[in-house]
């Protein structure tokens, strides 16, 4: 019988990505995909530490396996992603049940990791970063059995040193995966079923490959470009049957004219940007070492809302940053309006170790935290609706992604699927009853209802290709949020 895993993952779409190539890892090593975690022979927590709740799920999880591992001591316990970077032997000693502790560039050693823990050999921890020769590890897709829509990554770390954020130090600076790699890797996605692509990095329109050339190549010393746009041409003009491509997430600084160009010029590239902010007040966005000012910010936003009518942004907001006033918090409040951001995430400030705002003393009360993100999300709220009650009537093309989670809740049994417009809104399509529509179609939808975060759209055509079949619920696309780590 196989031995089996079971990976637990928290946090952004990077943890998602990591956890998909831990997966193929131990399957190439012969182990199997364990349903619940007491068939489990292997268990792995992947884990984020940009904020301090996602950090806190993951000390209670580990004390909830404790008992697990006191019943079946030959059961593996791994930490692996951010945290473990973080607190490498001090999770050891926090939780002597756990067998490993690894880091988001020692994943590749996972099997072999754990084929030695199987052995007897003592906990062990590794988080070195691959500074001198980066390894990325590519997606090991199946014929006909990719997801609708994957993450392919582009770059790791960061350079940025935002003073709230503790990803540099988690991830690392900043290194690049080569162009020919991310374009060998997405081809072999699409030619077994992938349909979109969302390209990964904590800064990932920082990106640079000096293969590359083109008009939108900056000088060296312009630190404010980079060679992203043209990777997004190159991946346009190389992978016909990619039919839309997007990318998570940019930082504001590196959002330049190339980059709109590329968003006016290439059809399959989404008409959709998020784009963090973080703040909408100046003392607080130098406080947070953003590295650019409320004009600024709103300049280049402007510039990627000009490369379509139908272009829409969405961002990232930190409320109650230490020393945030009143008036700074308005002020945030006042971008979103101006902006027009049809959604969100907001969080609360929480304080990380390592990070230069840890060393700030004029932290907000939480109470005061709290009511700022109701006030927040209330805003947000009210702009999504309005922006997708404008949609009502319209028709928009939609990638059908799988079942809706809908279909579960509707009394009248109708069998609902869900895909994503190219601006990333949800919508739910009623099946035909004379015709079945697959994965990785795309489908023209009358709009016509708008539900709180999505829309309801009735089929007028779709079209399929060879490549779009029935998934199976682990190859359905799984959303999780953005933590703005940029």
């Amino acid at each position: 019988m196989p031995l089996r895993y079971l990976v637990h993952t928290f946090g952004c779409q990077m943890n998602a990505h990591d956890s998909d190539r831990m997966a193929e890892a131990l399957k190439a090593h012969g182990w199997s995909a364990a349903r619940h975690r007491d068939e489990a022979d292997l268990i792995v927590i992947n884990t984020c530490s940009v904020r301090e709740k996602a950090e806190q799920k993951l000390r209670s999880e580990i004390g909830r396996l404790a008992s697990l591992k006191a019943r079946n001591p030959g059961l593996v316990l791994a930490v692996s992603g951010c945290v473990a970077q973080q607190e490498g032997e001090k999770l050891l000693a926090f939780a002597p049940h756990l067998d490993l502790v690894i880091g988001p560039d020692n994943i590749a050693e996972l099997p072999a990791l754990v084929f030695d823990q199987r052995l007897g050999a003592p906990a062990r921890v590794r988080t070195a970063f691959d500074m001198d020769a980066p390894r990325f590890l590519a997606a090991i897709p199946s014929p006909g059995k990719a997801p609708v829509s994957a993450f392919v990554t582009t770059m790791k770390g960061c350079d940025e040193r935002c003073s709230f954020c503790i990803v540099p130090h988690t991830r690392g600076p900043e290194r690049y995966r080569s162009s020919r790699e991310i374009v060998d890797e997405i081809a072999r996605l699409v030619d077994s079923g992938t349909r979109e692509v969302t390209l990964l990095g904590q800064t990932v329109n920082s990106f640079r490959d000096s293969a590359l050339e083109g008009p939108s190549r900056p000088p060296a010393a312009d630190c404010d470009e980079s060679q992203f746009p043209e990777l997004l041409r190159l991946i346009a003009r190389h992978i016909p049957g990619l039919k839309r491509l997007r990318y998570a997430s940019p930082h504001p600084r590196h959002t330049s004219q190339a980059l709109a160009r590329a968003h006016a010029e290439i059809s399959i590239l989404a008409h959709h940007v998020h784009l963090p902010v973080q703040s909408g007040s100046d003392r607080i966005l130098k406080r947070m070492i953003r590295r650019y000012s409320r004009a600024e910010y709103i300049t280049r936003a402007r510039l990627l809302l000009s490369a379509h009518s139908d272009m829409t942004l969405s961002t990232d907001i930190i409320v109650g940053f230490p020393g945030e006033t009143n008036a700074d918090f308005e002020a945030t409040l006042d971008l979103v309006r101006e902006i027009g951001f049809v959604s969100l995430f907001g969080f609360k400030y929480s304080r990380r170790p390592f990070t230069p705002a840890s060393r700030l003393h004029d932290d907000v009360p939480e109470e005061t935290k709290s009511e700022r993100l109701a006030r927040l999300f209330e805003l947000a709220e009210a702009q999504t609706q309005a922006h997708l009650a404008t949609l009502v009537g319209t028709t928009q093309t939609v990638l059908v992604e799988g079942a809706s989670k809908a279909s579960a809740t509707r009394d009248s049994g109708e069998v609902l699927v869900e895909g994503r417009t190219g601006r990333n809104e949800i919508v739910h399509i009623a099946q035909p009853n004379d015709r079945t529509i697959v994965p990785g179609a795309v489908a023209e939808v009358e709009i016509v209802r708008a539900n709180k975060h999505s829309l309801v759209g009735v089929l007028e055509r779709f079209q399929v290709d060879a490549s779009s079949r029935r998934l199976e619920p682990e190859q359905q696309r799984r959303f999780l949020p953005i933590l703005g780590a940029s």
